[in-house]
């Protein structure tokens, strides 16, 4: 049975990947409604902490998220949801297809972002 774990501001984390490829796409958060709505609608939904208010993901944008798998992990405080993206070149609102497009340099004199 789910029973989500959401933390001191009510959320739990969503991880969110490409259903396809695999690929990262972004990291977010759900409160409860956004979670029953992705569970009811099959599209997702999250919190967006920086406005306080529920976003309904490619809205506006057009790269809606179709969800195709859902994943909770053992302590229930994540989701891992795997979406197929309307507009997948749209996924970020950088107009990216990852959220995920810097990396970070690692070892001696590390720490300098790079865009890939």
């Amino acid at each position: 049975m789910l029973t989500p774990r959401f933390d001191a501001a009510g959320l739990v984390t969503a991880v969110v990947t490409d259903e396809a490829s695999g690929t990262l796409l972004m990291v977010a958060h759900m409160n409860a409604e956004a979670l029953d709505l992705t569970i009811r609608t099959g599209i997702a939904h999250y919190w967006s902490r920086s406005r306080s208010v529920l976003w309904k993901k490619g809205e506006t944008s057009g790269a809606l998220q179709t969800v195709r798998e859902m994943r909770v992990d053992c302590d229930q405080d994540a989701v891992w949801i795997k979406v197929a993206v309307a507009k997948p070149e749209d996924t970020c609102h950088t107009h990216r297809p990852t959220c995920f497009y810097r990396s970070v340099e690692l070892g001696q004199g590390g720490g300098a972002l790079r865009q890939d």
